[in-house]
């Protein structure tokens, strides 16, 4: 196929300094949880975006000296030759399919804790990020620094610039965003400071200006220099001579760097899920940027349509498509635009899952795409398959997220697959999800490979089949995946922090019910103890249809996991919102059907509340009676032709959407494969002895 015309001013090259992208789809700096631990995996994970199209592929925050540490949470570094030779693997990957590399230098200020380094964190003026979140709070509040600590941190960025240029970087960023030391100085909450650098707007951008230039007189004409600055706060305060103080400061840098990477100033807003920020969320913050400078501008929005993509470029919002979630969704977004195959992007979901797995400190996953992370570790490519060890016919009893994504990559390595399931449409869990509030985008997961299923020749797909035993004894397939999902149960929670008796009564509900039709009576309330989204987003829907609803849960916020996704400010406005009254650190005891009693989990003060039913999103346990009940027939596996019987998804372990997606993709791939294979173990790469004291 050939790339559609209007879609041509994508394909453009952009001179970003001394250097040249391609073409305008910039994989913007995103963390990757891929730290020098795991250079391999960090840069097969890089590469596979290089060669899926991606002009110009950025790292995650590279810390320029150990007074930038962010232990726990996994950050790469760019301190020693060591660190030199691990990124220097991921250019050479980069540039191996045409594309530049762009490094995200990076010194976090006073948003760091320094918990490994013990170096009191870097300020302006002392203020310290006061977080919510457990994982980034801590007890050493940073040190004013003086004019020697300004000089000795542009020395620090000067070091790491002229190392990133050696590494092969083509790109070299500065950052003065998301709290990091750059914005510190820039944002008047935090720069109390009397001198040159404090104060006025102009003296507040000097430390930006300086970090500017001399990483321009460090890498010389060799690396386009790059300021990535977040503009929300600095847009909502009124400046004397400019629009806003973002107009100012945007004016007095205007064409210093080679490049402008514009952003929002937190994460929850930077990174907003799609539950509660739509595509191109960014532009009323960013949109004057290219009107006050004549330098190179890419933002990002969560674009996965080429028609916005090339409105965004056409409207002079930006000159280059960022990209970070949609990247990992689809490494090859640029090359199935350019082929003429976009109805082929697998298209983020926004569900944010990748920018969980930072905070839990692992290497990224997604949602819709179960390769990201392994390209690597278990060598899976995101459009290339092995091709079947056998001639064996696929059966996968389930078409969820699990069995609709088994289905798809058995039958893409060239397996004869049959999915059957029991419902009148695919999609199991999500069928009743994306109905509810904020989540019709999560139907992308279910859109995306009933899609590329239907339009392939050796894929059966069969509704209203409510398999029984007898029926796949007598189906003559080899390999069986029982993909049957999981249920919602009636169990409470004890003190001991798990799931205890349930509560069976007419008036309590599961979701499973609320998917079925039941509508519950009000008052009602929502007891939550799965602390993810479907909780909160349970009584939101009650509340919307004018049902008077309350929320409780044991943990301190309702659906607690949550801030792990960027989603939990948003969470308590939406409830607030919705008059949904909010009930944390709250044991359920009792329920008469007139009244529920709590108590709270650590004192056990009581508190009861009228209430006519109750809705428990707690415990799951897996369907998988089916999965039991041929196994124990298994003496019959031979003569029926199957070899292998395999549970996945929800029906083996409840999860996450993510969770099953990933089962379905394993099951797939580890057809004809030892079952002992599970994945390679990176190493770091140490050339220099370890023992010199940095």
């Amino acid at each position: 196929m050939n790339r559609n015309p209007r879609y041509d001013i994508l394909f453009e090259p952009v001179k970003i300094g001394p250097v040249t992208a391609p073409n305008r789809f910039y994989q913007v700096p995103h963390a990757s949880g891929m730290t020098e631990a795991n250079p391999r995996v960090r840069s097969a994970f890089r590469e596979t975006k290089a060669e899926g199209g991606w002009g110009v592929v950025s790292t995650g925050a590279l810390s320029i000296h150990p007074s930038s540490d962010d232990s726990p949470l996994p950050y790469a570094r760019l301190w020693d030759k060591n660190d030199i030779r691990s990124h220097a693997l991921c250019c050479d990957a980069i540039h191996s399919h045409g594309a530049l590399a762009a490094a995200e230098l990076w010194h976090g200020g006073a948003s760091v804790m320094n918990r490994t380094s013990r170096i009191p964190p870097y300020s302006p003026s002392g203020i310290s990020w006061a977080a919510t979140h457990v994982g980034f709070m801590g007890n050493l509040r940073p040190r004013i620094m003086d004019k020697k600590d300004i000089r000795d941190v542009i020395a620090w960025q000067v070091a790491a610039a002229k190392r990133a240029k050696n590494a092969g970087f083509d790109i070299v960023y500065i950052y003065a965003g998301m709290g990091y030391l750059g914005y510190e100085f820039l944002l008047e909450e935090y720069n109390h400071r009397s001198d040159e650098y404090g104060g006025s707007v102009k003296n507040r951008v000097r430390f930006v200006r300086e970090m500017i230039e001399s990483t321009k007189d460090a890498v010389g004409n060799n690396c386009g220099v790059a300021l990535r600055i977040s503009l929300e706060e600095l847009r909502s305060k009124s400046s004397d001579s400019h629009s806003s103080e973002a107009h100012e400061v945007v004016e007095l840098l205007s064409d210093l760097p080679d490049l402008w990477d514009v952003k929002m100033d937190s994460s929850p807003t930077d990174c907003g899920a799609s539950r509660f920020r739509p595509e191109c969320a960014h532009e009323p913050i960013i949109d004057f940027v290219k009107k006050v400078t004549e330098k190179p501008v890419v933002g990002v929005g969560r674009f996965t349509s080429p028609d916005t993509m090339v409105s965004q470029i056409k409207r002079g919002v930006l000159d280059l498509i960022g990209g970070a979630r949609p990247s990992i969704a689809d490494p090859f977004l640029p090359n199935k635009i350019n082929e003429g195959r976009e109805g082929d992007i697998r298209e983020c979901i926004g569900c944010n899952i990748c920018i969980s797995s930072w905070h839990d400190g692992v290497p990224v996953r997604c949602t819709q795409n179960a390769t990201a992370g392994e390209e690597w570790r278990k060598g899976w490519h995101p459009e290339r398959f092995e091709t079947p060890g056998s001639d064996d016919s696929i059966l996968i009893v389930g078409g969820g997220p699990a069995g609709l994504e088994a289905g798809l990559t058995a039958a893409r390595r060239g397996y004869q697959v049959t999915i059957a399931d029991k419902n009148t449409q695919m999609g199991g869990r999500l069928i009743y999800e994306t109905q509810l509030p904020g989540l019709t985008e999560w139907g992308r997961i279910t859109d995306y490979r009933l899609n590329a299923l239907k339009t392939m020749s050796n894929v059966n797909l069969y509704l209203d089949s409510n398999l029984e035993v007898n029926d796949i004894l007598g189906l003559e397939h080899s390999r069986i995946g029982i993909a049957t999902g999981a249920h919602w149960t009636k169990a409470l929670y004890s003190s001991l922090e798990i799931a205890a008796a349930e509560l069976n009564r007419p008036d309590v509900y599961t979701p499973d019910d609320l998917a079925l039709g039941m509508i519950p009576e009000g008052p009602s309330l929502v007891y939550d103890f799965d602390n993810y989204y479907l909780g909160g987003v349970i009584a939101e829907s009650l509340a919307l249809q004018d049902i008077n609803v309350s929320y409780a849960t044991p943990a301190g916020h309702a659906s607690a996991w949550t801030i792990m996704t960027n989603e939990l400010p948003f969470v308590h406005q939406s409830l607030e919102k919705s008059g949904v009254e909010v009930y944390t650190q709250m044991l359920l005891n009792d329920f008469d059907g007139k009244k529920v009693t709590l108590s709270n989990i650590f004192t056990n003060k009581p508190k009861s509340l009228a209430i006519k039913s109750v809705i428990i999103v707690g415990l799951r346990l897996p369907n998988d009676q089916l999965y039991n009940q041929l196994m124990s027939r298994s003496s019959e596996f031979a003569q029926a032709g199957i070899k292998s019987v395999e549970c996945i998804g929800d029906a083996l372990a409840p999860g996450a959407l993510v969770h099953a997606v990933y089962s379905g993709h394993e099951f797939a791939r580890q057809l004809d494969r030892p079952p002992d294979e599970l994945y390679l173990r990176d190493i770091p790469i140490a050339e220099s002895p370890p023992n010199k004291v940095i």
